[in-house]
């Protein structure tokens, strides 16, 4: 059955300090308090047009939840619990806080009002990425955080970002890798953006921080996805969803930022595959890769650059047709039929 989020954006108010790359104004679009009518209204405007089939959350974003005043926290989650009461399609209630704003205190509240998801703003375990990034904790805190969140029952997500000050391709990987052992639910990766009104805008501007490329973030963020993937834990999210505050020349002032980010992910990945493809078998004719219609689109690459760095390179024609007996996971590859695991297992083996 189908999930259907509905999301709550809770203004600025919980964290004890301003990490460098965060303006939560701009990132939520929400100013200083909250407004509780809003979110009644949200949610009814919401479950107006939603599909009765449909499962769904209501999830609080922004913010640190657990950081706010209890009060604050109660009000949000009394309104979350009475539409769950009322509609049996809402199946769970989700916040988002930072790994220092978790104690058992606080998860025996969140436990009370039927929270059932607990995602983490981690970004790095890196300690000198830690610090620069001014996060205000190190790493044993999400060590401790996660590990009392899961056994109290929650589902647990972890955030991280690519690209943070004194970040490097390697400390991603490492983080990624603590990632797999802490074993969450799922994880989010982000790139990070240069937003308006940050320290990190002024580190730039000083010369102090060169934000990544969308191509470096491409690179760095295929390896991590697969990782991920591989070890079996979900990824819900490549990159911010473009909203109204976020994007490109508004508050974004710098950095990889793409409005589909995750898809330029996606048809990297199969863009690599395809060159080792055609190398390991020798293939110097050109060939016809057939995929389910959705994945057109990632297999040909955002303006058609994975046929044009094919041929460029190899000098191989590619074409790709669709295939409406193929499943969304099944590949021909000329006359070689795959899987999209068997795809990801020979990129591991590439990558790493």
């Amino acid at each position: 059955m189908k999930k259907k989020i509905i999301p709550i954006f809770i203004p600025h108010q919980g964290c004890p300090n301003d990490c460098v790359f965060c303006n939560q104004k701009r990132i939520t679009g929400k100013g200083a308090s909250i407004d509780f009518e809003e979110i009644k209204s949200d949610i009814e405007d919401s479950l107006k047009t939603i599909k009765p089939d449909t499962l769904i959350e209501i999830a609080f974003f922004g913010g640190s939840f657990t950081a706010i005043n209890t009060e604050l926290q109660r009000r949000c989650l009394e309104i979350a619990n009475y539409y769950k009461s009322m509609d049996a399609r809402i199946c769970d209630i989700r916040i988002s806080t930072r790994p220092d704003a978790i104690s058992k205190e606080k998860l025996e509240f969140l436990k009370m009002y039927n929270v059932s998801i607990i995602e983490l703003g981690v970004q790095s375990l890196d300690e000198q990425v830690l610090i620069s990034s001014e996060r205000g904790h190190d790493s044993l805190c999400v060590y401790s955080s996660s590990s009392q969140i899961q056994q109290y029952g929650f589902t647990l997500g972890l955030q991280m970002m690519v690209g943070l000050p004194k970040d490097s391709e390697e400390k991603v990987i490492y983080t990624a890798r603590e990632f797999i052992k802490i074993k969450p639910d799922y994880v989010r990766i982000y790139p990070v953006l240069v937003i308006k009104d940050t320290k990190l805008e002024e580190q730039m501007l000083q010369g102090a921080y060169s934000p990544i490329s969308v191509e470096e973030s491409i690179e760095i963020v295929k390896k991590i996805y697969l990782l991920f993937v591989q070890n079996k834990i979900k990824v819900i999210r490549i990159g911010l969803q473009t909203t109204q505050e976020i994007n490109e020349n508004e508050s974004v002032i710098a950095g990889p930022f793409h409005p589909a980010f995750g898809e330029l992910v996606f048809s990297r990945l199969y863009r690599d595959y395809l060159e080792a493809f055609l190398i390991e078998n020798k293939i110097q004719e050109s060939i016809v890769v057939q995929v389910n219609k959705h994945l057109v689109s990632q297999l040909v690459g955002n303006k058609k650059e994975n046929i044009s760095y094919i041929y460029n390179k190899l000098n191989i024609g590619v074409r790709v047709k669709e295939n409406k007996e193929l499943n969304i996971d099944e590949f021909l590859f000329g006359n070689s039929k795959l899987s999209i695991s068997d795809i990801y297992s020979r990129l591991f083996l590439i990558y790493f």
